[in-house]
């Protein structure tokens, strides 16, 4: 997709799938945990040689279960230090126009469609309350903005947890 864009997984976890065998899912795990790992290291944590985790992971990429790999920075640490959420409702017609608006605007650092009444969530970052209004005037020229300001994040962004290889749920079934 233009612009590094990502659209959601059309298909799901399946758990017979091989691709996500108790040595990928160790694998996962390692790389969640650790992201900068060599492949040396994550070799000698799952027990196995160099080449054959980098093929394992190279799979992976491959498959798409691993993404990408991303840099964590401090919104606040950068001088936006004011996080909130909109959720924004079009206008007929407006649709298309509010997701090319939030990919323009460098402070929105995330996009969602999203079903009910609003259409879109989006995550934005400012340096002060009058720049984020400001921000959020751009957005009605296309539609309604319920906005609600962070004030702590008592669980941060983590990855979501990993399945349980099937190996391992077939063994635990047969006693």
């Amino acid at each position: 997709m233009p612009n590094g864009q990502r659209q959601m997984a059309s298909s799901s976890y399946d758990p017979e799938d091989a691709l996500l065998d108790s040595v990928n899912v160790r694998i996962l795990g390692e790389l969640r945990d650790s992201p900068r790992l060599s492949m040396a290291e994550l070799a000698r944590r799952v027990g196995m040689s160099a080449p054959a985790v980098t093929e394992r992971v190279q799979r992976l990429q491959q498959a798409g279960v691993i993404a990408g790999y991303h840099l964590d920075i401090d919104p606040a640490a950068v001088g936006l230090p004011v996080t909130a959420f909109a959720r924004i409702r079009p206008m007929p017609g407006s649709l298309p126009k509010i997701a090319e608006l939030a990919a323009e605007i460098p402070e929105v650092t995330e996009c969602y469609r999203i079903t009910g009444e609003d259409c879109f969530l989006v995550k934005l970052h400012a340096p002060a309350i009058d720049q984020l209004e400001a921000i959020l005037d751009r957005f009605l020229v296309y539609g309604n903005t319920t906005t609600s300001i962070v004030v702590s994040t008592p669980v941060p962004r983590r990855q979501p947890p990993l399945p349980t290889p099937l190996a391992g749920r077939i063994l635990a079934g047969c006693k």
